[in-house]
């Protein structure tokens, strides 16, 4: 659908004045109310990008985002504290394992057990997944070069099972002809983690809806996706996790200054408490935790 600045954008500017802009934000806090106060942010930018160049500055209407008429119809903007409590940890993963989409099921839980946002874990590549070290490289979009954090062992076996099904070929139908079968495109592994063949991007698009089926079956209300994020940080604290711990697993930017400039974690150290977390999660689930595969080639001596 055309984007949310798209109306204001087919109007010449001299007739983008404050009552089209209060007629606009009238329309669409309706049906984008969320998406409202961004735009007109970038609204107002513009103007005053074009304020500052002699070929637009007689045609704008300097008060077209900062009337009070204007800012008075934006919805007010609440704080969300949507996330899963103990108690709703076991319907909640029940149901979602029960989804028919495998990438669907392996997302969601993932999201929740590392604490992703939901871009980062969607736009992950097998190129990022490093199976011998334990370790995903996500790529925040705070830190330039991005982050690295562990592969509990729960989130490894899903990882371990997608990149089994996604090397797996499909069958091939019997009714192909010979000249078919030649004429068809030689199969490849997706490059994706979250694959989709009906999306022109390859990837995962859209997971909400099914996270709200799985959602309304276990009777869990008003859970968004970011919800899992929230979730992940608020339910750390059952383990008694550092803040500073947390915080750098999901990338958000250290607050106090010593996590800002001195404390920077090994993997390791993140390791062994982001395992703490998952087990908790787990166990309140009802899921037995993975053990730790033997690495083929050591053996134990006394």
């Amino acid at each position: 659908q055309p984007g949310i600045l798209c109306p204001l954008l087919l109007r010449p500017l001299l007739e983008s004045h404050k009552e089209a802009v209060e007629a606009w934000v009238e329309r669409e806090k309706a049906r984008r109310g969320t998406q409202l106060a961004l735009a007109r942010r970038l609204g107002r930018a513009f103007i005053n990008w074009a304020k500052e160049h002699s070929a637009y500055a007689d045609l704008i209407h300097e008060d077209a985002f900062t009337a009070r008429m204007v800012r008075d119809k934006l919805p007010k903007r609440g704080v969300k504290d949507d996330s899963l409590q103990r108690e709703q940890l076991k319907p909640w993963f029940e149901k979602v394992r029960l989804i028919p989409n495998p990438y669907i099921a392996a997302f969601l839980q993932i999201s929740l057990l590392t604490g992703a946002r939901r871009e980062e874990l969607l736009n992950l590549r097998w190129e990022d997944v490093h199976f011998q070290w334990k370790t995903l490289h996500i790529a925040d979009k705070l830190e330039e070069g991005g982050r690295t954090i562990p592969m509990t062992p729960y989130v490894l076996r899903l990882l371990r099972d997608l990149k089994a099904r996604n090397e797996t070929p499909p069958p091939i139908p019997r009714s192909l002809r010979p000249r078919e079968l030649a004429a068809r495109p030689p199969w490849q592994p997706s490059s994706w983690i979250f694959p989709s063949p009906t999306a022109a991007s390859g990837r995962l698009q859209e997971p909400r809806i099914q996270h709200k089926a799985a959602c309304d079956a276990a009777g869990i209300e008003g859970l968004t996706i970011h919800g899992l994020r929230r979730s992940f940080a608020s339910l750390s604290e059952w383990v008694e996790v550092p803040t500073g711990v947390v915080a750098q697993v999901m990338g958000h930017k250290p607050s106090a200054t010593a996590e800002r400039h001195y404390k920077r974690r090994p993997v390791d150290l993140l390791r062994l408490w982001h395992t703490k977390i998952e087990d908790w999660v787990l166990v309140q689930a009802g899921i037995p935790q993975p053990q730790d595969e033997e690495v083929p080639g050591l053996r134990a001596v006394g």
